[in-house]
């Protein structure tokens, strides 16, 4: 089938802006030689009308598949595509070393179109998940030549959705590096490897020490793999020209950004919208309720990124049209019962801060703690606190499951509401506040909300850990700890009937490495020391989950 047809074809079926007449012209592999003399391998994709815009997307992971359709799209709607792998991958030259090129690379190909006969002065760019980390290490250096940014489950910093919580993301980090390792094997051996459920990289994610975890999930060694474990810490200057974050409200082009309530950059992607919200530049947020690679996400980007090309980068004729209805500054979708879309002027919406207290024999209440004996546990490195569901790169295993068999294990506390007699809506930023008495001066504190539904299954909603040293949190003349907890934000409805849980345990293995309770750096430690845990929930410590409620609105049209 002709590539025109599938793209108009797609288009209508996926309701995108409409197509223009006439062919699109396809040129590969065209070299574009940067600074270092590195050839990066790129794609042209012309449309048939004159004087027309350009978007660029650098990748990582190879210019077909859905590249191939989105190239099409655009200069079907009268832009030229221009689409190139990143160096050392999709037959780039030089080596692939996360972030560190992505600056310098952009820049000079930024130079090369200008200096093409098709280029017009006027750019956008295009990116989902790492092409959003190469839009961003370009954006500000790009100037007015900039219009339009659409970015997909992405931030400009990448080093605190790394280290969330000062811990380390290993399930994210690993699968990452196996999967781009993976574009390097042959296609019938990966295909050996994803049919037997992929033992090798299951088999790393338990391995100690960490420093092995790469070698034992693909036979090689992998250089950033190693960097990041060794440059942990928050002074480390390693991440200085890795992360663009202090360059985000230099921008002045319109940003759309597209993102979903378990996406494992959602904090970082907030933060830059705020930025850029603060800086006065224009933006629109649409956060649905998608992990990082659920296919709804890709409808909902595509949708979203070509509207808003179509609606501030315009061909040489006037903009085709107005941004697609829901053009609010805000479109999220609340999740639960009787939730759906709603248009918000701004994120987060006003809210009513609420502490929901821990209390004794395993309750969640609004009214304050009493007078009560702390809950424990122990935590044990060797038998870790598994993590289900959540914020994953991998979408098969990520987003709401139901969490009944890791609450029932010895190591997990629960902390369960009465049966809510009408909704409570939650949306914004969450936090915990725990007070633990710790065994050991090394842990790890993980706080989930969950929503128990009227056959108590018990469904994540959102959750978030803190890795506890001495130095950082230290403990008062008692032993005890305030943890705060800043969980992933959300915008959920607990709907009459339901209960709202709080897990705490010692950990989520293996999203987050587990805490071995020595203080030993994060790549070498093996010995693994297990310890007793306190909870605190009384007046002088009175721990909690702080949620911001919401008055509710009704449900508005599906995006």
């Amino acid at each position: 089938m002709p590539g025109r047809l599938v793209a108009r074809l797609a288009g209508a079926a996926l309701g995108l802006p409409p197509t223009r007449p006439g062919p699109v012209r396809v040129t590969r592999d065209l070299p574009v030689r940067v600074r270092d003399g590195v050839v990066l391998r790129t794609d042209h994709y012309s449309p048939s009308v004159p004087d027309a815009p350009t978007v660029l997307i650098r990748t990582p992971y190879g210019r077909g598949g859905p590249l191939r359709l989105l190239g099409r799209l655009l200069a079907a709607g009268g832009c030229h595509a221009v689409i190139q792998s990143c160096r050392g991958t999709g037959g780039s030259g030089g080596t692939f070393a996360p972030l560190v090129h992505e600056r310098d690379d952009g820049v000079d190909t930024l130079d090369w179109l200008r200096r093409q006969p098709w280029w017009t002065g006027r750019l956008g760019m295009f990116g989902v998940s790492y092409q959003g980390f190469a839009q961003w290490a370009l954006a500000a250096d790009a100037g007015e030549e900039l219009r339009a940014m659409v970015a997909v489950v992405t931030a400009s910093a990448t080093r605190d959705s790394t280290y969330a919580g000062e811990s380390f993301a290993l399930d994210t980090v690993l699968t990452w590096a196996e999967l781009l390792h993976a574009q390097t094997v042959p296609w019938l051996a990966r295909q050996w490897e994803l049919k037997r459920g992929q033992p090798r990289l299951a088999a790393a994610l338990a391995h100690l020490p960490l420093a092995e975890a790469d070698r034992v999930a693909t036979g090689v060694r992998i250089p950033f793999f190693q960097e990041w474990l060794r440059h942990h810490t928050p002074q480390a200057a390693y991440w200085r020209t890795r992360v663009f974050a202090d360059r985000v409200g230099r921008v002045r082009a319109p940003v759309v950004m597209v993102t979903g309530w378990h996406d494992i950059f959602l904090p970082a992607q907030l933060d830059d919208h705020a930025v850029l919200r603060a800086a006065g530049t224009p933006t629109r947020l649409v956060v649905g309720p998608w992990t990082h690679g659920s296919p709804g996400l890709f409808v909902a980007a595509l949708r979203e990124g070509l509207s808003w090309l179509d609606a501030h980068l315009p061909a040489s004729a006037p903009a085709r049209g107005r941004l697609r209805r829901g053009s609010a500054a805000v479109r999220v979708h609340v999740g639960g019962a009787g939730g759906g879309w709603r248009d918000l002027p701004h994120w987060p919406p006003p809210a009513v801060e609420t502490a929901w207290h821990l209390h004794p024999d395993g309750e969640l209440a609004v009214r304050p703690p009493v007078e009560s004996a702390p809950d424990g546990f122990r935590y044990d490195p060797a038998d870790p606190t598994p993590s289900v569901g959540g914020p994953l790169l991998v979408a098969q295993r990520a987003g709401p499951v139901d969490n009944r068999h890791v609450e029932a294990r010895p190591d997990v506390l629960t902390y369960t509401s009465a049966a809510l007699t009408r909704p409570v809506e939650v949306v914004g930023p969450v936090r915990a506040e725990i007070h633990v008495r710790s065994e050991l001066p090394y842990l790890d504190v993980f706080v989930r909300l969950c929503d128990v539904d009227r056959r108590g299954r018990s469904w994540n909603v959102c959750d978030g850990l803190v890795r506890v040293t001495p130095e950082d949190v230290p403990a008062d003349a008692a032993g005890v700890r305030r943890v705060v907890v800043s969980l992933w934000p959300t915008a959920y409805r607990f709907g009459a009937g339901h209960r709202l849980r709080a897990q705490v345990s010692g950990g989520a293995h293996p999203r987050w490495a587990r805490n071995p309770g020595t203080g030993d750096s994060l790549g070498e430690a093996v010995t693994l020391r297990a310890g007793w845990r306190q909870v605190l929930h009384d007046p002088a410590y009175p721990s909690a989950v702080v949620l911001p409620i919401v008055h509710s609105a009704p449900a508005q049209s599906p995006i």
